[in-house]
């Protein structure tokens, strides 16, 4: 059978019209952390406020994801998506007052707080439409369905933060930072308008309260390790670079390291997902999380921002197959009616893996120099190895797992 490609995908009646939108919401939502961020420093000149303001955000976030999928699975798409944004952007009109107007920095935790449960998540929401659209007749399909979202997501990362921080150099956080709602918000109700596409929420509560136990099982534990584990990865990663560059007094070269690094990602993510593999997913994913063990372990012997560089083309390389299989196996996992709830909890666990290890690598750097940063990835990469190992073992193969319309048999 030929290998599906990122085409046929968009030319499947309602894809491109969920797809593109959710795309377009999702350079906002990259751009938000940091433009609150930009947002509270360029008014209260200190990074410690910024940074309280940011962590509720992040905390927020976090916890109130896998709430807004719950009634997601439970009402629809279509009917809670659009009020959810309209918090949002309430909540973000209030966080730029309350900075308009110099309120104290408990308040601006609050500000930031609100703007982090009411982030949209439209990332989680497009891959639930995906599994939906082909789970059926075209499941083979669903690893390149799952890069392409990797692909989109790495895109919004890549323009988004740049973007808001082009706008706050330029003297213009407040732009960034409604710049960001009005993606979001915009790009959602494209999104929500499709109703077409929209998985079918759930109907029955009892049957609903046994179906949301399904997440209670150790692959789901698993799957949730691993994102933990690479969110300490990325957040280790972000400051060990930059320490380095300026112990090697070459600040400059951070900007572009990282752009190599996301480059690389971003061609890994599209050449995965052109063709379908004969290994499965498990054996997959141990082979990915060596390679990414390898790699962090090459860190802590570069030398120079060019070796530097050299080993992040690997590192880089190797984190989307991570984010693609991550939701493949997912989906063979869990049951479809709680599949939204099952990627909002991974996005959260990567989310406070990245915020920990902010705290962990900056002690590691000031006690051991960057290296000391680099050991935290080393350490996040091996506990996926391992956690990956013991994966082959409990995550079943795509297809394994009967849905609601495939009842088991005895």
């Amino acid at each position: 059978m030929p290998s599906a490609n990122y085409r046929s995908l968009l030319r499947t009646p309602g894809a491109a019209a969920f797809f593109l939108p959710a795309s377009l919401g999702r350079v906002g939502i990259a751009m938000t952390s940091l433009g609150i961020v930009w947002l509270v420093h360029s008014h209260t000149g200190t990074f410690a406020a910024a940074g309280l303001v940011g962590g509720a955000f992040a905390v927020t976030e976090a916890l109130g994801a896998p709430q807004v999928a719950r009634l997601v699975e439970r009402f629809g798409q279509t009917r809670v998506l659009p009020p959810a944004l309209l918090a949002h952007a309430l909540a973000v009109a209030a966080l730029v007052s309350l900075v308009a107007l110099d309120a104290t920095n408990a308040l601006l935790a609050v500000g930031g707080a609100l703007v982090g449960a009411t982030v949209p998540q439209l990332g989680a929401m497009s891959a639930a439409r995906w599994a939906a659209l082909l789970r059926t007749d075209r499941a083979a399909e669903l690893p390149t369905a799952f890069a392409l979202e990797s692909i989109g997501n790495a895109v919004g990362y890549l323009v988004g933060p740049t973007l808001v921080s082009t706008l706050a150099a330029a003297g213009h956080p407040v732009v960034g930072t409604v710049l960001a709602a009005s993606l979001s918000v915009g790009g959602g109700l494209v999104f929500a308008a499709q109703r077409g596409s929209a998985p079918s929420p759930t109907v029955g509560g009892d049957d609903h309260a046994r179906q949301d136990r399904s997440l209670l099982r150790g692959a789901v534990f698993l799957l949730m390790g691993l994102n933990l584990a690479v969110g300490v990865f990325f957040g280790a990663m972000q400051v060990s670079v930059t320490a380095f560059v300026v112990e090697h007094g070459a600040p400059g070269a951070a900007a572009p390291l990282f752009a190599v690094s996301s480059g690389s990602g971003l061609l890994a993510g599209w050449l995965y997902g052109l063709r379908r593999w004969r290994a499965t997913p498990p054996v997959q994913l141990l082979a990915a999380t060596g390679a990414l063990t390898l790699g962090t372990v090459l860190l802590l012997m570069v030398g120079s921002p060019l070796g530097l560089g050299l080993v992040m083309v690997l590192t880089g390389a190797t984190i989307p197959l991570l984010l693609v299989l991550f939701p493949v196996l997912t989906e063979s996992t869990v049951h479809q009616s709680v599949l939204t709830q099952a990627f909002s909890w991974l996005g959260s666990a990567g989310a406070a893996g990245s915020a920990a290890a902010a705290t962990v690598s900056g002690w590691a750097i000031d006690s051991l120099g960057p290296r000391g940063g680099f050991a935290v990835t080393a350490t996040a990469a091996a506990a996926m190895t391992l956690q990956s190992l013991a994966g082959l073992r409990l995550l079943r193969a795509p297809g394994a797992e009967p849905t609601a319309a495939e009842p088991t048999t005895t």
